[in-house]
């Protein structure tokens, strides 16, 4: 079953939306409380959670600690929960890992320090999402300030043998732009290798998710959801309905 995947996305302590991970504008803030908005996926059937700390993604080490610790002590019994941003150090991971966190996604330092994803995932075995965010199939790093010379299927070869439980792949190009997945990109990634891969970026409506259950047996597992459901143009019940089996839901389910 394809994992739905709610995101909340923190920066200044806000659950915030960005437009192809662009920090200097288009930011839109949906809430100023990131933990009533863990509650709120969690109310709705929420199995998975996915965190990114937008201020350690830039910055290069862990911020928002505070509200992060938070949603974990108050839902990490209740929904798987991952965290990416800042992570470049066991340490920090391993104090998330006992607060509650379920995966730690490691993104630029897996590129940038391939011996430290070695080491994480050796320490903390089926615990750790290497995050590959791609323009033109090529890697970004640094909060996708910078694009690498490091093609995407190639990168994953070689990390495949380090044992990471998931890739993350995101098109950033498609981020928060609400214009559909890159299905087949996510696709052709999923069959480079054994490690299951979650889709993200441009989610718009069903139809994604559809498109992506349809690419389950290559390997898609799951995908983030965000702006859409911020936005309204996807409903998370119906969704959730759909990957269950369920079909369509009714307007007066969706109340």
């Amino acid at each position: 079953m394809l994992d739905l995947i709610p995101a909340i996305d923190i920066k200044d302590g806000a659950c915030v939306r960005l437009k192809q991970g662009n920090l200097d504008k288009d930011i839109t803030v949906y809430s100023q409380n990131p933990v009533e908005m863990a509650y709120r996926w969690a109310e709705m059937g929420a199995k998975r959670l996915h965190l990114v700390d937008l201020d350690g993604a830039r910055s290069g080490r862990s911020a928002n600690r505070d509200v992060i610790n938070e949603i974990l002590r108050s839902y990490g019994g209740l929904m798987e929960i991952d965290l990416g941003g800042g992570l470049r150090d066991l340490d920090t991971i391993e104090d998330y890992l006992d607060e509650g966190l379920r995966y730690a996604v490691i993104g630029t330092a897996a590129i940038k320090q391939p011996g430290f994803l070695a080491n994480a995932c050796s320490a903390f075995q089926d615990a750790i999402i290497v995050s590959l965010d791609a323009r033109d199939g090529r890697v970004a790093t640094d909060g996708w300030k910078k694009t690498s010379r490091v093609d995407v299927l190639e990168i994953a070869r070689k990390f495949a043998d380090l044992g990471p439980a998931f890739f993350l792949y995101t098109d950033i190009s498609r981020d928060g732009m609400l214009c559909g997945v890159n299905v087949e990109a996510t696709r052709r990634l999923a069959a480079a290798t054994s490690v299951p891969v979650i889709a993200s970026g441009g989610v718009r409506d069903i139809g994604d998710v559809v498109s992506l259950m349809e690419a389950e047996a290559d390997g898609v597992s799951g995908v983030i959801l965000g702006k859409a459901l911020y936005e309204g143009t996807l409903d998370f019940r119906e969704a959730l309905n759909y990957v269950t089996g369920g079909g369509p839901v009714s307007d007066d389910d969706k109340l």
